[in-house]
């Protein structure tokens, strides 16, 4: 017998973000005062076969996934859960320059640029 995973039932453990990318992320959204937060998804993409997007949002989606920690809202499609439940977020420099930096713990590959993982 096959079942249909329904992903409102599944208990998420969630994403996790570091007081330094909690800090960024509102930097970022009081740029703008029409911005309500920023989405992590995911694409098809890169070497090893996904990437991760941030982008700005001026409104959530219903079916969205929000996470909150010193004021910043990290909003998540619940399709993309199963891929980067449990990531933790950071926001660290590395040489001249600052980035988001996932910790995902689901991730079994990443290419050698570091720009794409796998499952």
């Amino acid at each position: 017998m096959i079942t249909k995973l329904n992903l409102q039932d599944k208990i998420w453990y969630g994403l996790t973000m570091t007081d330094a990318a909690a800090r960024q992320i509102k930097k970022l959204v009081t740029s703008d005062p029409r911005m309500f937060g920023l989405r992590l998804s995911i694409n098809h993409s890169g070497c090893a076969g996904f990437s991760y997007i941030l982008d700005l949002i001026t409104e959530p989606n219903k079916s969205d996934l929000v996470y909150e920690h010193l004021g910043a809202k990290l909003f998540v499609p619940l399709q993309v859960m199963p891929l980067i439940d449990g990531t933790r977020i950071d926001y660290i420099k590395i040489g001249l320059n600052y980035e988001f930096k996932f910790y995902n713990p689901k991730a079994q590959h990443a290419c050698g640029c570091g720009e794409s993982f796998s499952i």
